[in-house]
């Protein structure tokens, strides 16, 4: 009995570590566009998304149950499984923080179970009905839509907005910007923190310290909000600067467009139960709002290394999570092992991340580079009347110094 409360100890503080990942994996969702336009200072906005995350986790329990009790079967599942599943998750999260990509928490969290429960007990421990209907569906739909919807949107909040000054709008929108974004944490905290607690219960069951089909207990509600929060406050600042710089430039109406769009697909998937990724769905209208602006462009680049991250997710988390089952399974001094590679890993992880820090102070400096379609657009396009060079195209060419010409120029030339 001492054994089964340790192990399952361990793992309620491993989901809640995830937890902790998840939030400030995911602030950049709910509040990077907010601060690139700079509708809110980034502590003040981190702050917000907080709070309102620790609320949203209170709303609903759907996406909860679908961890717990239609993913993966239940029977046979012990809680070593679900610790591996965790490791799986919290190494996927803390490798594309590190590189900024905005991945998706929730299928690392759903590939690692995924994983550890085919190495445990066979592919027919998986509920693939569930996966496909319920995870993967969500995942190739909900950015599509979101993206169209906030192209529509951006489109029809400018040509609403061409006789408003522009001054009196810009504001107005920044206000409207704040409003959205609070949404979207709130939803944020309905869809996210749930799946740690669906993970939770899960192991609960699986340890018999609640019944099957029992809904997430009051204290695990309550330490997932928490833990939510605080890794929201503490601002994942490398994919914040991705997501609001690196995809495209937002002017606060796309921004609000965006967070509007987002966080309707978001809220109307909680309801229904789907384990949606925050991060589809919002990164799919960030896009969509770059593209509804006129002359707006897509840095495909960035778009690219994200969605091979995407597609990287779940299978990646999967593997891990399987081998770290593998390794479980030869007792305590396995899952001792195990617990051991975790705890290095993120340490050499963070430590790497300090060789050049992102946080608050620099998360709106961009290194993205312009991409080729706004290169090209930028050679092609007349300067105004009167000559003068408009600062978003002015570019700076090294002047050609050779020795036969000792009074060459040696500092750049604009042009």
């Amino acid at each position: 009995m001492e054994n089964f409360s340790l192990i399952l100890a361990i793992v309620v503080v491993t989901a809640l570590a995830f937890d902790f990942t998840n939030g400030f994996h995911d602030t950049a969702n709910a509040m990077a566009t907010t601060i690139s336009t700079g509708a809110l200072k980034p502590k003040v906005a981190v702050a917000m998304s907080a709070v309102l995350n620790l609320v949203g986790a209170f709303l609903s329990v759907e996406v909860a149950n679908t961890i717990s009790k239609g993913l993966v079967d239940e029977t046979g599942i012990r809680p070593e499984v679900i610790f591996a599943a965790l490791v799986g998750a919290i190494l996927w999260n803390l490798l594309t923080w590190l590189v900024g990509l905005p991945s998706s928490s929730s299928h690392a969290l759903m590939g690692g179970l995924i994983g550890a429960t085919i190495a445990s007990a066979g592919f027919g421990g998986v509920h693939g009905d569930v996966l496909v209907t319920k995870v993967l569906i969500p995942a190739i739909a909900a950015p599509i839509v979101a993206g169209l919807a906030a192209m529509l949107a951006t489109r029809l909040s400018y040509s609403l907005g061409k006789k408003a000054d522009g001054k009196a709008a810009a504001k107005g929108y920044r206000s409207g910007q704040i409003a959205s974004a609070g949404l979207v944490s709130l939803a944020h905290g309905t869809n996210d923190a749930q799946k740690t607690m669906g993970i939770i219960t899960l192991a609960l069951v699986a340890g018999g310290a609640v019944a099957p089909d029992s809904d997430p207990p009051m204290w695990v509600i309550l330490s997932a909000g928490i833990a939510i929060a605080l890794g929201t406050y503490l601002g994942g600042w490398r994919i914040i600067r991705t997501m609001g710089k690196g995809l495209t430039d937002l002017q606060p109406q796309q921004g609000f467009a965006a967070q509007t769009s987002a966080a309707t697909v978001i809220l109307a998937s909680s309801h229904l139960g789907f384990s949606l990724s925050t991060t589809h769905s919002v990164s799919g209208s960030v896009m969509g709002a770059g593209l509804g602006r006129k002359g707006g462009v897509v840095r495909w680049s960035t778009a690219t290394r994200m969605f091979v991250a995407w597609g990287l997710t779940l299978p990646a988390a999967a593997l891990v999570g399987a081998l770290a089952e593998y390794v479980t399974g030869f007792g305590a001094w396995g899952t001792a092992l195990v617990a051991v590679f975790l705890i290095t890993s993120s340490a050499a992880i963070w430590k790497i991340s300090r060789r050049e820090v992102v946080d608050h102070t620099n998360v709106n400096d961009t290194e993205e580079p312009a991409g080729v379609v706004t290169t090209a657009m930028a050679a092609v396009t007349p300067p105004p009347v009167g000559g003068t060079v408009t600062e978003d195209l002015t570019a700076t060419i090294p002047a050609p110094v050779t020795a036969a010409d000792p009074a060459a120029p040696s500092a750049a030339t604009t042009v």
